[in-house]
């Protein structure tokens, strides 16, 4: 149990810098994002009630507990480990917490006028078992007694930062040492704490003392500071040089010895210039400071020189050393290998700079990890040569957290029982913070328009995980690089067909021309935006399709350069399939390179990528966020096809639909990614209907390869109860979904209701997966309720419309005086003036 909690409001880094080494910091989950690094041991107080996307995605971080409402309490509990969840409690709201919600979490922080200890006494007693925390709104400042006191009835007071200081304790300001030392006590007659220093690994240096002098000094100073009890305060290293950094400082579960973890500078920490006053250094800190002094002073031409200098020699020994570790069997012999292993990954390791102390940090890290990758093999390393589904770290979307094992089941609502609050809910998508996120894509944004193609590679070897040479691919493209299976070629063939037949038919070829009044006629006419950039996502799935849907329609609609966009799998090629359609729709150039890197690259252009004028494409948060900033800067003079989201599907459902194919349905939208959004608005069904259709969700979902994606996007979507075919439409319309499929009884005749969609399937015979691949229309489309302002993409996505007027003499006879006056009208004199000055050559002279 921490002494005390400090809850940081504003910043202050010398005040932050200390609390951080005594023990958890609570900060404001709004603050959290604008901080440069996150605590070791931090809390985050979720005050504005986040949804379960970012709690999961906090945690993942590094966050150690997530402090959240209790009106956050029923979607979160159960879902997030009780471990990792603190309740935020006012005293008036004690009586409203549940069975369940008290279960489900580890902890309270409980928010009080007054620090009643009898209260806080019964209160701890009803969270049995549970870490209880007190934050006082008291004008009053608490006293190291009261934290003393707290801690004896098993509580811990939490400290506002306006009550902390760095200064000497005063009537309004604590010292932050005479807090965390409250509830320290020695039993020597010196009052000094015996105190254990080890290294930022937790291996023993020495057994010195400490004083209350001493501990204040280390905390604010950050330096290693005794209590010699020959020569009173020592601070290590003033005189041999062997300083020390204080990692952390924490006291025992006795409150009567203090442990330092330092990072020791210099020869050791003991006298003898040893690193540990108990022995010479052993095992893996052996290991590393053998490799640490071979790497500075290794011979030229040595062994280890040339591990060092040569990272081609040093990859070949890691990768057989792990194979001969895979192939040992016996005790004795992994233990061999293992030895081996771990050698030349410390090699590995020290050449750039990471530590064993760095290697347990990010190990620390990856245990708090609540949302869990499926971990399949990649393909090279997989015998059965299974294909992991794992996306570039630029493609990555934060997962729900699902438990394992538990039935894959939607939420269920009745809409007619629904307040209007609710039922804005049921509407509601997941928020997209798009300041944050292109706060977060300006840096890479901004990269790659100043140093272009250096920092394209840069960023693909970062994100994409290739390191590449040229990221670049022209025409003509190798036969090679467009082998596909002949099945999957005939059937990219016909889905090319039907998708470039439909886009043809709507081509605008024609001149629209009107005579708005004698001799005045106006024309509008179309011409083909000339160079476009197509964005085709990499992460989750191979997707040729999309590759399809944006180049047909540029192609049909006359594009002169058409730029396709792509994250390269991990040897550094684009997938066959992809390359293929490239070559079909006459790609000019193909970028291998995903996510705001890729979009900026086809804004601003490179040496060798090409400027577009529009980019087009689906993609996750990194890519919009990309879109839309340079959207908006007119250096790059770019525009783009729409805002994009999640993909998502609605589904309305009546007594004529068969469970089998409305599942189905609902599932070919869950497996595209984690945040992907299903609706099924089902018309009055009877409950053995619904039942079945929930089981068939179920079942077909555990026989699907990306069982784990679907579990999380299906366990947060919903059914939607209605009494109608009207009111089932009328909140589709409010909806306004990318897919909308009707599984009704006359479906055809329904169409016609419909206002908001991006694209209809009518009837049980037209699943969503024919209009994504191959029936004709795009599978590109307006997401997150968009549909009410944009159309999908289509071939006029590809044109812009340009108009024309031509006045006769006699035309501008009758039309010059109206111009004229609505130029005086609006005082823009320039204006009329272009009128009068034809009119009176002309010899109209009462304009």
């Amino acid at each position: 149990m921490a002494t005390f909690l400090p809850l940081i409001t504003e910043e202050d880094s010398a005040l932050f810098n200390a609390l951080d080494r005594i023990g958890p910091i609570i900060l404001d989950a709004q603050q959290y994002v604008s901080l440069p690094g996150l605590p070791q041991h931090s809390y985050l107080l979720d005050s504005q009630q986040a949804d379960i996307q970012d709690v999961a995605s906090w945690l993942d971080e590094g966050v150690e507990k997530v402090i959240i409402p209790l009106s956050s309490a029923k979607e979160l509990i159960g879902i997030i480990p009780a471990e990792r969840l603190l309740l935020l409690l006012d005293v008036a709201n004690v009586s409203a917490v549940s069975d369940k919600v008290r279960n489900g979490v580890s902890g309270v922080l409980l928010k009080t006028p007054s620090i009643d200890f009898d209260f806080i006494s019964e209160f701890a007693k009803f969270f049995v078992g549970s870490t209880i925390y007190v934050l006082s709104s008291s004008p009053s400042l608490p006293t190291p007694s009261n934290i003393r006191e707290l801690r004896s009835i098993g509580a811990t007071l939490v400290l506002p930062e306006s009550q902390l200081t760095l200064q000497a304790t005063s009537a309004t300001q604590l010292n932050i040492a005479d807090a965390f030392l409250a509830p320290v006590i020695s039993d020597r007659p010196d009052g000094l704490f015996p105190t254990v220093v080890t290294s930022q690994t937790g291996h023993s240096l020495g057994l010195v003392y400490s004083s209350r002098q001493s501990v204040k000094e280390s905390i604010i100073t950050g330096k290693g500071v005794y209590q010699s009890r020959k020569h009173g305060l020592w601070r290590k290293g003033e005189t041999s040089g062997a300083t020390q950094d204080v990692v952390r400082i924490r006291l025992d579960c006795d409150s009567d010895s203090i442990e330092f973890r330092v990072i020791q500078h210099g020869a050791g920490f003991c006298h003898l210039n040893r690193q540990s006053c108990f022995s010479e250094a052993s095992g893996l800190p052996a290991l590393e400071n053998i490799v640490k002094s071979r790497l500075e002073s290794a011979p030229e031409g040595s062994y280890t020189k040339r591990l060092f200098k040569d990272p081609s020699l040093l990859q070949s020994k890691l990768m057989e050393e792990a194979d001969e570790l895979c192939r040992a069997t016996t005790k004795d012999d992994v233990a061999f290998e293992a030895a081996d292993l771990l050698y030349f990954v410390l090699t590995k390791c020290l050449a750039t700079g990471v530590n064993v102390a760095d290697i347990e940090r990010s190990l620390d890290r990856k245990a708090k990890k609540i949302t869990r990758r499926p971990g399949n093999a990649k393909p090279q390393w997989s015998k059965n040569g299974e294909i992991p589904v794992v996306a570039p770290s630029t493609e990555q979307k934060p997962a729900q957290v699902v438990k394992a094992g538990s039935p894959i089941r939607m939420r269920t609502s009745e809409l007619s029982e629904t307040s209007p609050e609710e039922r804005a809910h049921l509407l509601r998508r997941p928020v997209l913070k798009s300041d944050e996120m292109i706060e977060k894509v300006k840096p890479i944004v901004e990269a790659v328009r100043v140093r272009g193609d250096n920092a394209l590679l840069e960023f693909t070897a970062k994100f994409d995980k290739v390191q590449l040479t040229s990221t670049v691919i022209f025409p003509p493209f190798s036969p090679e690089t467009m082998a596909v299976d002949d099945v999957v070629r005939q059937a990219i063939d016909v889905a090319y067909a039907n998708i470039r037949k439909f886009h043809e038919a709507q081509i605008d070829g024609s001149t629209l021309v009107v005579e708005t009044m004698p001799g005045v006629v106006c024309s509008r006419f179309a011409r083909p935006i000339a160079r476009v950039g197509l964005y085709v996502p990499g992460g989750t799935a191979i997707l040729p399709s999309t590759a399809l849907m944006l180049g047909i329609p540029a192609q049909v609609a006359g594009c002169k350069e058409i730029v396709l966009a792509t994250p390269p799998r991990a040897d550094g090629s684009i997938s066959p399939e992809v390359m293929y359609v490239a070559h079909l729709v006459g790609a000019s150039a193909i970028l291998k390179a995903g996510g705001a890197q890729a979009v900026a690259a086809m804004a601003y252009g490179t040496k060798t990528v090409p400027k577009v004028d529009k980019i087009f494409g689906p993609g996750n948060q990194w890519v919009t966020a990309a879109k839309m900033l340079v959207q908006n800067d007119t250096d790059a003079l770019v525009s783009i096809d729409m805002p994009a989201g999640p993909s998502e599907v609605l589904v309305i459902a009546d007594h004529t639909a068969n469970p089998a194919f409305v599942a189905a349905d609902l599932l070919s939208q869950a497996e595209h990614g984690v945040d992907s959004q299903v609706v099924l608005v089902g018309v009055n069904l009877a409950a053995e209907h619904l039942a079945a259709i929930e089981k068939e969700v179920d079942d077909q979902a555990h026989a699907l390869s990306r069982v784990d994606i679907v579990r999380q996007s299906i366990t947060k979507s919903i059914i939607v109860k209605t009494s109608s075919v009207d009111e089932a439409i009328a909140f589709s319309n409010d909806y306004a979904p990318e897919h909308l499929i009707l599984h009704l009884e006359d479906a055809s005749q329904k169409v016609s209701k419909i206002e908001n969609a991006g694209s209809i399937f009518v009837g049980p015979y037209t699943p969503e997966s024919c209009g994504d691949y191959a029936s004709g229309t795009n599978h590109t489309l307006p997401t997150n309720g968009y549909a009410r302002q944009f159309s999908g993409v289509n071939t006029l996505s590809f044109q812009k419309h340009i108009t024309s007027q031509e006045i006769t003499a006699a035309g501008l006879g009758g039309l010059g005086p109206v111009v004229a006056t609505l130029a005086d009208c609006e005082g823009l004199q320039a204006h009329a003036n272009a009128v009068r000055i034809r009119l009176q050559q002309m010899g109209e002279t009462n304009v």
